[in-house]
């Protein structure tokens, strides 16, 4: 059955569909010896597609893998500086698999890695607002009143934020924790908002997405989901979640 090329390449855990559709504007896929273009259609079973002049030959097993990643490394499978990458993590997984989403080069905790395509493109769409926890370690005592600003939402060059989840956790010498849950995939979005309110951040650990958590998970170390894991977020793929935020009276 013929079906568009970049859901093809999802479904086969190259990458995600997003991963695929730039994969194809780059010229990197053909079908039948000619270069793909998006928006076309192929049949894996009769045609043959190669990306970047490899066959795709099979449908693997769908993985779904959750990593905590350690601070100063790669949320990539390769790095043009040679830095530390999730894929050092990884090795002993069988099947090839990628990030979904990213978490920065500075940044800690839970990162989800799948070769299921369609999974991936579920969970990083924006429409779905899918919350996302993170302790945050920021510079200087936080007061009500920011926490306040945060849980409102805070103005940034590239618009004003959602409405967040954000609750004072602890003092750390001259500085806070605070807890924080956001439902948008902005760029560095914790970074950015907690500095808007003049406190920058000091360290930032994601510590669970959609209420999957990290638990007793070590720092590099790397295990499957659970089915339970699985069935939630596959329900908030399907139901999606069309929310305008969060509230948070704390």
């Amino acid at each position: 059955m013929e079906q568009r090329i970049q859901k093809i390449i999802a479904q086969m855990g190259v990458t995600s569909r997003r991963g695929a559709e730039e994969l194809i504007a780059s010229g990197r896929v053909t079908i039948n010896g000619k270069v793909a273009e998006l928006g076309m259609k192929a049949d894996p079973s009769k045609d043959h597609i190669k990306v970047s002049g490899k066959l795709l030959t099979r449908r693997e097993p769908k993985v779904y893998l959750m990593l905590n990643k350690p601070r100063g490394v790669v949320t990539s499978l390769s790095d043009p500086e040679g830095r530390p990458t999730v894929k050092d993590f990884i090795k002993g997984t069988r099947y090839r698999v990628f990030p979904v989403g990213r978490l920065d080069y500075d940044s800690e905790g839970l990162l989800l890695l799948t070769n299921d395509g369609d999974f991936a493109n579920g969970l990083m769409h924006p429409s779905r607002k899918i919350p996302k926890t993170y302790v945050v370690k920021v510079k200087g005592m936080i007061e009500d009143e920011r926490l306040r600003k945060l849980r409102a939402g805070v103005r940034l060059e590239d618009g004003r934020t959602l409405p967040a989840r954000a609750r004072f956790i602890r003092k750390s010498e001259s500085n806070s924790w605070i807890e924080m849950t956001i439902t948008e995939g902005r760029k560095r979005l914790v970074r950015r908002m907690v500095e808007a309110v003049g406190h920058p951040a000091l360290k930032l650990r994601r510590i669970s997405i959609n209420g999957i958590s990290l638990g007793g998970l070590k720092t590099g170390e790397v295990r499957p989901l659970t089915d339970k894991e699985l069935q939630v977020l596959r329900k908030e793929i399907s139901g999606g979640s069309h929310q305008e935020g969060l509230t948070d009276k704390q």
